[in-house]
């Protein structure tokens, strides 16, 4: 026994088969607690060496010392051991002796495992065929066949040639279309020819191996039932490689209706056009055309309106007598989005409306004409007869989500238990300011009254940091971790705190932190001076739990967006005062950074009580506050690579705080403050903007550039904060705005999402400069930093909520910057933006809604120019709008 835990711990597996094989069951049963004993010992600092060379004689010998099929299978995936797995031919070797009953109850609970356990599929089809059992076809056995079957392709032959050879090919296959996530691994080795699943597939189809009907019906079933983009890419592909006949095309006429209607574009695609086929051939019914119209050109997609209204009007034109049952179909893309759609539909009806026969076929279309945009209204009155638009619209009221309000925050938890629990939560993922500083002041104040509970409470939080456990061998200790690589995010600002609670960071790195710092690099960045100032209050507050804890954290915000009211500060000074404590320099300084001055009148009272402290900071809190109002940093705009903006010195911060603190007051300046930094993380930017909350035009400023790149490089993120600077305080001016209009022309809708949250919360809280941002995204796209069609998408957001006076308001400043370049264009020494004719059908839209009356500068040369494109046509239709003659 102990010769056996003897080779495992050397590693030599070789040894522990032969051992292995020599033993009798009971004399393996009697081995593995040590075995077990041993894992946990290994577990503990499993990526020694000892610990991997280790780790696959233990995964061998504990496989075949346990005689329960559910053990063997938890053991065998287990995630520590399976990172140094040992090889499946080892372990089919060791189980070979076992009933096939046994076996096959392996393989089913190896099976069921999700695929993410990564069971070798070599282990479950060697067991399989040792037992004899019926091959499984769970999600990890197909995952497994499928990865192990396509990427073979380095010894020899085709996929279709390994396929030909596998036993279990029918079973396999149907299973593959009732497998999840399977998409991205069918597309290896090739997506086309007979080396591509799909190729292959259709091959043995065509050669009698798989059930044609039943494969086809398969295919299609799966793309019913949707899934991820690469899954229904691939059945997408498998089907089309079928060719089906017109014959089986009929056979499934319910299943193409479906997903017409309802699948994602390029599926919707491929059945609307065997619909047509069917249609045109006389083999699709005029109810089921209709059922499927219906269902069409309610897509957003206009390519797909656009083919099926193609379709009804070959499907009119080649039998006059459905006209009565098509015509009103047709007229439900009246109320389709866009306008060309409404015109499209409109010219298909006047065309064939002498065609129906019935009054109510013709009333039916009358009646659906007022869902027309203005100018196609007035000319569906004269031709169809429909009602003419009333001569006094109803006025027009504007639609804005409510102005979202601050929330206030809790107290901290009052168990060391619960503040625990709150801190394991904040370090797997990243909470928001209010549960971040509610933490964060919980440490401090338990810390204080009773530290031993506090650690007792936080042991299981700590248990998996590697920082708190002693390592000889390791190259690095906590104190160069945290003192030289400096703080990264908030989690890593309470892992500090934590490993000083546990004496992991010497006193004397944290005084010298405290005095001169942390360096993360030598190149400057923008948000140096908020990273440092973030930082700082860590690094003072870690020092006094090591030398003279605080009662509690002077800074802790009163409200959500990182302000604090001027009478909780006064309070704590108070109390500091009463228990004779002494105030920490960082802590204080936050605190200042967070008081609310601007409402004149509380911060006047509260500095008259503040004074009646008697103490410095009490004095230094009622200068703060009996100063000027919140200074705001003179802010020039300025190209460089792209639009910025720089903002002045701001004296006040450069003079009364502390030195962590003065760089905030420093200039911003695009030269200077160019590098890209490692500091773009979410959950850093939140909390500067809660670091400077009446500041939020010299946060924007420090962001502008990484913002600016979600446009310009393509760079994913960076505009998520976009909705909490719009709720932050302080002035909007222009750095919060063009930040707004680069978000806007992000490359990801993630980006461009947030950015139109941010328009509209600007505009419920009556902060929005409309002319500012529109003349911000007319230069913006007149640079090519903003590309008109990721505007048009974000705008349509905006104006899908009801925004439609403020959306014109935007757009009345960036049009007539593009028309300008359109009229050069005319003369030919500039081109035309692209997607001008989408934002002009918006701002038509609008126009319309809103009922205004102006003159826009060069739409009329516009409207003016020769033919029926759609930039011509939605052009005049805004002209329209704007004069009055659309209604």
């Amino acid at each position: 026994m102990s010769s056996l835990v003897a080779a495992v711990r050397a590693g030599r597996t070789a040894e522990v088969v032969s051992l292995l094989d020599g033993m009798t069951e009971a004399e393996r049963r009697a081995c593995f607690p040590e075995l077990r004993a041993l894992r946990k010992e290994l577990r503990a600092d499993q990526w020694s060496s000892q610990s991997r060379r280790a780790y696959p004689a233990l995964h061998a010998a504990g496989t075949a010392c346990q005689t329960g099929a559910a053990g063997v299978a938890t053991w065998i995936a287990a995630a520590d051991l399976r990172w140094q797995p040992v090889s499946p031919g080892v372990l089919i070797d060791l189980l070979g002796d076992r009933s096939p009953a046994w076996l096959a109850e392996l393989v089913r609970r190896l099976a069921e495992r999700p695929p993410a356990t990564e069971v070798p599929y070599e282990l479950m089809a060697g067991l399989v065929r040792l037992s004899g059992c019926p091959v499984p076809t769970t999600e990890a056995y197909v995952h497994g066949w499928a990865e192990h079957v396509g990427g073979l392709w380095q010894r020899g032959g085709t996929l279709l040639d390994r396929l030909r050879k596998d036993p279990h090919l029918a079973t396999l296959t149907a299973a593959l279309f009732e497998t999840e996530d399977i998409g991205g691994r069918l597309s290896w080795p090739a997506t086309e020819g007979e080396d591509s699943w799909s190729g292959a597939l259709a091959r043995l189809t065509a050669e009698g191996a798989l059930d044609r009907r039943a494969t086809v019906a398969a295919c299609v079933a799966r793309l019913l039932r949707g899934g991820p983009v690469a899954d229904q890419r691939f059945f997408l592909r498998m089907l089309q490689t079928f060719a089906l006949t017109r014959d089986e095309e009929h056979a499934h006429i319910a299943d193409w209706l479906a997903l017409a209607g309802d699948a994602p574009s390029p599926v919707a695609a491929h059945a609307q056009s065997v619909l047509a086929s069917l249609a045109l051939d006389g083999r699709l019914s005029t109810r089921r055309l209709a059922e499927m119209s219906g269902a069409v050109l309610f897509r957003p997609e206009k390519k797909l309106v656009r083919s099926q209204l193609v379709l009804l009007g070959k499907a009119i034109t080649r039998d006059p007598g459905t006209a009565d049952e098509l015509l009103p179909v047709v007229a439900q893309a009246f109320e389709h989005e866009d306008s060309d759609v409404q015109e499209r539909a409109l010219k298909l009806v006047e065309r064939h409306l002498r065609k129906a026969a019935t009054a109510e076929a013709r009333e039916e279309v009358a009646a659906l004409a007022g869902r027309l945009i203005p100018t196609l209204r007035k000319r569906a009155a004269e031709s169809l007869g429909a009602a003419p638009e009333a001569a006094e619209p109803a006025a027009y009221e504007e639609i804005l989500p409510p102005a979202p309000q601050p929330a206030r925050l809790a107290p901290a938890p009052e168990s060391a238990v619960e503040l625990a629990e709150e801190v394991n939560v904040l370090l797997a993922a990243d909470g928001d300011v209010a549960a971040f500083e509610r933490a964060l002041d919980g440490l401090v104040r338990h810390a204080h009254l009773d530290r031993a509970a506090l650690l007792e409470a936080l042991e299981p939080v700590v248990a998996g940091r590697w920082w708190s456990k002693d390592d000889p061998a390791r190259h690095y200790g906590t104190d160069d971790y945290f003192t030289r690589q400096g703080l990264v995010g908030a989690a890593h600002g309470l892992e500090l705190l934590m490993a000083t609670l546990l004496g992991k960071v010497s006193t004397t790195a944290l005084h010298r932190a405290v005095r001169l710092g942390t360096g993360t690099g030598t190149r400057e960045c923008g948000h140096q001076p908020l990273t440092r100032a973030f930082g700082a209050r860590f690094w003072e507050v870690a020092y006094r739990l090591g030398t003279e804890p605080l009662p509690f954290l002077l800074s802790t915000p009163t409200w959500s967006t990182g302000l604090l009211e001027p009478d909780d500060l006064v309070a704590r000074l108070g109390e500091y005062r009463r228990l004779g404590a002494h105030v920490s320099a960082a802590d204080f300084a936050q605190a200042l950074l967070r008081v609310r001055r601007a409402d004149r009148a509380a911060a006047g009272a509260a500095a008259r009580r503040a004074v009646a402290l008697g103490t410095v900071e009490g004095a230094r809190l009622a200068a703060w506050l009996g100063g000027d109002a919140v200074a705001t940093p003179v802010v020039r705009r300025t190209v460089h690579s792209r639009l910025l903006v720089e903002t002045g010195e701001i004296a006040e911060l450069r003079d009364v705080l502390p030195a962590a603190f003065r760089p905030l007051g420093e200039p911003v300046s695009v030269y200077k403050n160019r590098w890209y930094c490692f500091h773009g993380g979410d959950s850093m930017r939140r909390h500067w903007l809660a670091l400077l909350p009446e500041r939020r035009e010299f946060v924007a400023a420090r962001l502008l550039h990484g913002i600016s790149s979600t446009a310009m490089d393509d760079t994913r993120g960076e505009a998520v904060i976009l909705p909490l600077l719009a709720e932050s305080e302080g002035e909007a001016g222009e750095a919060v705005h063009l930040a707004v209009a680069y978000g806007l022309g992000a490359r990801h809708p993630e980006d461009r999402l947030a950015a139109a949250d941010a328009l509209l919360v600007l505009a419920a809280r009556g902060q929005l400069d409309a002319d500012r941002l529109g003349s911000d995204l007319g230069q913006l796209i007149r640079r090519g930093a903003v590309k008109p069609s990721r505007l048009v998408e974000s705008i349509r957001t905006a104006v899908d909520t009801g925004a439609y006076g403020t959306v014109w308001a935007i757009l009345r400043q960036t049009l007539p910057i593009l028309l300008a370049d359109l009229a050069a264009a005319t003369s030919g020494t500039a081109a035309p933006a692209r997607g001008l004719a989408d934002l002009l059908g918006i701002a038509a839209e609008c126009a319309e809604r809103t009922g205004v009356r102006e003159e826009l500068p060069h739409l009329s040369r516009a409207a003016e120019r020769r033919g029926t494109s759609r930039l011509v046509s939605q052009a005049r239709r805004l002209h329209g709008a704007l004069e009055g003659t659309a209604a």
